[in-house]
């Protein structure tokens, strides 16, 4: 056992929603200290696509979109149901703003806006069709100077060669780089770039999406005096008469115990790798390992342990346990395994999903939430949870599929290993997926029929904002839909994965720990996922996790800066406003 060390606030985890609290704590005077169980830090947001869901943002009103608040209060009450929890809510979408503007103003922080991005469910009352959504602004890795080596690098599997895209106009300008001439040269220019990082850094430093996101943070946190120790998990939380006080850290082989003045906020990622917890909730799982998430193996239920050691519980009563998203299993050369989370592709005209009988269940182009969902209620029970999305060589040639990136990029080494199946027709197609021959021929014989004036009556593909959005807008007359009629034809397995877990702890509206009797546990926090979440288990819009996860960190770290010394408190729970006028002084 090492000296102890001593900090205003100590944070569990280096996500988004620990690094947000960390460094609202610490522009607020207090000393702060990170702990990341990692030996990199930014944890599932350095994989994330950086999206974070912020109705009524103070870009969205520079871009002139200045909507009610009231509407998308209206969407989550009509989306929640009875997982509604109006406290909550109405916490998170007066907060959402100010967070924005405070790291806008006060940090390294800066965002683009999503003016064109649709809520997921645009046949709900109060659904936005633009403007709800922000994301970090790229960012030069080469500004964290020492910082840089102990930033977790992006998701290979999502990246190209490990250059990051995001989504939007450089998206656009590499699925069209054969295509357009300003495609060409932004790609060129990017990759160019890339190439140099490679051999001068050995990595990528043109940091996009959630990767931004963390490098942004993480340099607004040390600029403000915070201390980010990696290789350092958290054994167990210290108490005093009744208060959680500190923590006992494992750091070079020695424990240390680190004491926390106002408290400690868990942000340990949730529990996606934890099997025993992963199999009592997952409806598809029987031993705990169908499953396949696109987080860190160290995002391991951590946070939810630590909480319920001193009486914290965790609230399995939401509407799902995890935020879904359908997944491929890519075999790399190296042996190993990736998991692909499908989110492109299953919009786009000319791909259709279809179960084990050859048979469509879910409108493709809706969210990755819906699809799973869908998939886990279609598959009869004893069977695999599973699906296969179909196309052409010419749809691969155009969008990609999966992994599999579209021309000029080669498709041949993924059919070599096996991670697409192909057939010259679509019987031999299903032989070689196990699909039912017969079921898949006659359900494709009747959605060409009507895929060819752009309709689809089975599930309405185009039919919402959110489905044009990510198709195709110069397939006409439906961005979603085309038929699928010329082979040879292709195929990938998509299984279950997520995104994250949305079982969390409980807590009040200001971020901290209930027990079951629901009172507070005297300065313990939990934020990101770690949380119960606050949109109840549902996933009505892009940007879900990441939104609520900053501001549930920015209303964490301001209540443990600006509340009375923690073994005093178990006073009413401070509102937004009251919080607010500690920023605005």
């Amino acid at each position: 056992m090492t000296a102890p060390l001593q900090c205003d606030v100590l944070v569990v985890g280096s996500g988004a929603s620990g690094l947000a609290a960390a460094v609202t704590a610490a522009f607020h005077g207090q000393k702060v200290i990170v702990a990341e169980k990692d030996p990199v830090f930014g944890g599932a947001t350095a994989w994330s696509g950086g999206w974070m869901w912020v109705p009524c943002n103070p870009l969205a009103k520079r871009a002139g979109i200045d909507e009610d608040p009231e509407a998308p209060l209206t969407y989550l009450r009509d989306e929640l149901g009875d997982h509604f929890d109006e406290e909550k809510v109405r916490t998170f979408l007066e907060t959402g703003p100010r967070m924005v503007a405070f790291f806008e103003e006060k940090t390294a922080l800066q965002f683009e806006g999503g003016t064109k991005i649709c809520d997921i469910h645009g046949w709900q009352p109060g659904a936005g069709t633009g403007g709800r959504s922000v994301i970090a602004a790229p960012y030069d890795a080469r500004e964290l100077g020492n910082l840089l080596p102990q930033l977790r690098r992006p998701m290979r599997e999502t990246t190209f060669l490990g250059l990051g895209i995001q989504a939007g106009p450089d998206l656009a300008a590499f699925m069209n780089m054969t295509r357009s001439v300003k495609a060409f040269i932004h790609v060129t220019r990017r990759f160019g770039r890339h190439v140099f990082d490679l051999l001068r850094y050995g990595r990528a430093t043109q940091l996009v999406n959630g990767n931004a996101l963390i490098a942004r943070l993480a340099r607004s946190a040390t600029d403000l005096g915070v201390r980010i120790l990696v290789s350092c998990p958290v054994k167990h939380l210290v108490m005093d008469d009744r208060n959680v006080c500190g923590v006992v850290v494992r750091k070079d082989g020695l424990e240390t115990t680190i004491f926390a003045r106002q408290g400690v906020i868990l942000a340990a990622g949730g529990f996606p790798h934890d099997i025993e917890r992963r199999k009592s909730l997952f409806p598809h799982m029987k031993t705990g390992a169908e499953h396949w998430s696109v987080t860190p193996a160290s995002a391991s239920g951590d946070g939810l342990r630590l909480g319920e050691t001193i009486g914290g519980f965790v609230d399995t009563s939401l509407a799902s346990p995890a935020a879904w998203c359908p997944v491929s299993l890519v075999p790399f050369a190296d042996g190993t395994t990736g998991h692909f989370p499908h989110i492109i592709e299953r919009a786009k005209p000319g791909l259709i999903a279809v179960l084990r009988n050859g048979r469509r269940f879910v409108n493709e182009a809706n969210g990755y939430y819906d699809y799973v969902t869908a998939m886990q209620q279609a598959v009869p029970p004893g069977e695999e949870v599973a699906s296969w999305l179909i196309c052409t060589h010419a749809f691969q040639r155009r969008y990609g599929l999966g992994i599999s990136k579209p021309f000029p990029l080669p498709v041949g080494p993924h059919i070599r290993s096996g991670y697409i199946k192909t057939g010259r027709t679509i019987r031999e197609l299903a032989q070689r997926c196990g699909i039912d021959p017969a079921g898949l021929a006659e359900m494709l014989e009747t959605y060409n029929k009507h895929a060819r004036r752009g309709e689809d009556p089975a599930f309405g593909r185009g039919s919402t904002p959110f489905n044009r959005y990510g198709g195709d807008a110069r397939n006409k007359p439906n961005p979603c839909v085309a038929s699928i009629e010329k082979g040879p034809f292709y195929a990938v397995k998509v299984v279950p994965g997520s995104f994250g877990t949305f079982a969390g702890l409980k807590t009040d509206a200001s971020a901290r720990v209930l027990n079951e009797s629901g009172k507070t546990i005297p300065g313990l926090y939990a934020v990101g996922t770690d949380m119960a979440n606050v949109m109840g288990g549902y996933y009505p819009a892009g940007g879900i996790n990441l939104g609520p996860a900053m501001t549930f960190g920015y209303i964490a770290g301001l209540h443990a800066a600006t509340s009375r010394n923690v073994s005093e408190t178990n006073d009413p729970i401070q509102s937004p406003n009251e919080q607010n006028k500690v920023l605005t002084a």
